[in-house]
């Protein structure tokens, strides 16, 4: 694909759609509607590279959100439709929301009147939970997804591409640790090249990386995957289904609790 690729969702719900991971999911997307915000540029995101900028939308405001969210909620268990998970993702990072913690509550809430048997997920690159105030409102939800795709410093900002040099590896596993057993850890498995650089987080010394540090975060649940879509940065390959397995086996042989996707 071309590196101007986008895949924006423009709306503020989205789905349901069936996710590989979570199940059937209804999306919240706390971004523009036209543009993406993301205080990480990653090679492999389908929303394609930040410099497509931030579009014209702004962001939606909490009142926003619950009205759409309602709507949809009632319009579903009125058709008698299934819902196992509402997954705040889409197009960029949810937490860089002003009033992340606000619209968790205000969904929290909704959930348990219509669906109260399904799950809140919000994928996050967790470049914000050094705010004690998102933090606080991960721990409130069910499933708390935090990006960890190296534990090689090189690495991670080779993939990833952090906006703020003060984010490390060191620093994002040290505060990955506060959650005590609550978050669950997602890494993107994947090759290829980049500027003329080689990508792969899937060697001897990045697995190992890999592994301490998660011993060292103790998570209730690690989540590796690859490539599924169209990536922005069109010489990444796919990580096939049997390596995983036998990266997944690593892991575990690790006392890891792993789960391969």
């Amino acid at each position: 694909m071309p590196a101007d690729q986008t895949i924006l969702f423009h709306s503020t719900i989205f789905g349901p759609i069936h996710s590989r991971r979570l199940g059937v999911s209804l999306g919240i997307n706390l971004m523009p509607s036209d543009g993406k915000i993301c205080s990480f540029d990653c090679l492999y995101c389908e929303a394609g590279f930040n410099s497509q900028g931030a579009g014209k939308s702004g962001l939606p405001s909490v009142e926003t959100v619950a009205r759409e969210l309602e709507s949809k909620l009632a319009e579903m268990k009125a058709g008698g439709k299934p819902l196992d998970v509402i997954t705040f993702s889409g197009n960029g990072e949810p937490t860089l929301h002003p009033q992340f913690a606000e619209v968790i509550d205000r969904v929290i809430e909704l959930r348990d009147r219509y669906y109260p048997e399904a799950k809140i997920s919000v994928l996050s690159n967790s470049t914000r939970i050094f705010d004690g105030k998102v933090a606080d409102a991960l721990r409130r939800v069910d499933n708390n997804i935090l990006k960890l795709d190296s534990a090689v410093e090189d690495t991670m900002r080779l993939i990833d591409r952090p906006n703020d040099p003060a984010f490390t590896v060191e620093r994002v596993v040290q505060a990955l640790s506060q959650f005590e057993g609550q978050a669950i850890i997602q890494t993107m498995l994947l090759r290829g090249e980049h500027g003329g650089r080689r990508v792969d987080n899937t060697t001897d010394e990045e697995l190992d990386a890999l592994i301490e540090a998660y011993r060292r975060i103790k998570p209730r649940e690690v989540m590796i995957y690859s490539l599924d879509r169209s990536t922005p940065e069109e010489k990444l390959v796919k990580v096939e289904h049997d390596e995983m397995l036998r990266i997944a086996d690593r892991m575990k042989a690790a006392g890891i609790p792993v789960q391969p996707f």
